[in-house]
């Protein structure tokens, strides 16, 4: 469940006031369909603990088949199922989003990220080029 909501309706109960609407301004409508679809299953089977790092780039190795066919969204969607996660603080659902995110990136070049999320790459050529190089440490100011 929500802990935004939870403790919204907890205080409700405790306060013996008219019940107050619960804002969610940062959720669109289609999104908290996905949520309370998310919230329900997650009540009935709930989704494995996501190991970190990932074992895998395929989410479907990661989580059980129903969770990683719940991600098989546009990336918008995906975006806005994080946030949403995020700001009505469900962790299991922040956590499911964003381990598909991450095996997204896994095992791919930067140029491969910045295709996959549609990131302009402003690096100058010298940029680029000394992106790769790893460093011993600091330098010594003098």
């Amino acid at each position: 469940m929500s802990e935004l909501v939870k403790t919204m309706i907890d205080n409700d109960l405790e306060d013996d006031a008219e019940a107050q609407e619960i804002p969610l301004p940062n959720v669109r409508s289609h999104t908290l369909v996905k949520v309370i679809e998310f919230c329900k299953q997650n009540t009935e089977d709930p989704m494995n603990d996501i190991e970190k790092p990932l074992k895998s780039a395929n989410i479907h190795e990661v989580v059980q088949e129903w969770y990683a066919n719940f991600v098989q969204v546009e990336q918008e969607h995906l975006f806005e199922l994080i946030l949403a996660g995020n700001y009505m603080d469900i962790k299991p659902l922040l956590d499911l989003t964003c381990a598909t995110v991450a095996s997204m990136i896994k095992g791919k070049t930067p140029e491969e990220i910045r295709k996959t999320f549609n990131i302009v790459n402003d690096f100058t050529p010298e940029e680029e080029a000394g992106s790769g190089r790893k460093t011993n440490g600091a330098k010594k100011c003098e």
